[in-house]
């Protein structure tokens, strides 16, 4: 059985990857190989991306803003995830395609088709098998994020933009129910964990996920 690639997704401050921590902590208690990478970033092409693209003293216009992401997304799949999904591992994502279409889509109003386009060859037709995507009210979010300081590029966008990523999100729910697992971010981080785990779980199977 292929070992699952699996993403989290969600806006800014909804706490993805403090689940995204908790779920490898339960694989690797599991015994369950397993690889954490995040976008833009894990390789050393997309830490120099993400540092240019979070920059907040930088204005980036949305389609170069997309290219960025879509070179660091290419560059992510063909040295980092494929070779671990390859090798039996796990891998676990912090972002990965689903945001740059509610970001760079919704967010900035690109092209879809455009952006449909790119994103498939840059992935390399690579999708996840889960995606847990945390949903919050993008002005308590916001607040979130405030509070650990000073606020990337991305987080210094309008209210307006961040909620028309929040209702890209969810729109990106509905439309493939069988992939997202949609949480409501308010709720106990422990509760949290344990669906998330839940669902983790039954795409592991007992191929993948030894038993005591």
């Amino acid at each position: 059985m292929t070992p699952p690639f699996i993403t989290f997704e969600g806006p800014e401050g909804a706490g993805k990857s403090t689940q995204l921590a908790r779920l490898a902590s339960r694989l690797a208690g599991a015994g369950v190989p397993h690889l954490v990478t995040r976008e833009p970033g894990g390789t050393g092409l997309g830490t120099r991306v993400r540092e240019v693209l979070l920059d907040p003293a930088l204005d980036i216009d949305p389609l170069p803003e997309f290219l960025l992401y879509s070179a660091s997304r290419a560059q992510l799949v063909r040295e980092v995830i494929c070779p671990a999904l390859s090798r039996g591992e796990v891998v676990l994502c912090d972002r990965y395609a689903d945001s740059s279409r509610a970001y760079q889509g919704a967010g900035r109003g690109l092209d879809r088709e455009l952006l449909e386009t790119v994103t498939r060859e840059a992935a390399g037709g690579l999708t996840p098998d889960l995606t847990v995507l945390l949903d919050l009210d993008p002005a308590v979010g916001l607040a979130r994020a405030a509070s650990r300081g000073q606020p990337d590029r991305l987080e210094r966008a309008d209210l307006a933009f961040h909620a028309r990523v929040r209702e890209e999100f969810l729109a990106l729910a509905a439309r493939e129910p069988g992939r997202f697992l949609l949480l409501d971010a308010t709720r106990d981080p422990d509760t949290l964990e344990e669906d998330i785990w839940a669902a983790v779980g039954e795409r592991l199977g007992p191929d993948l996920l030894p038993t005591a």
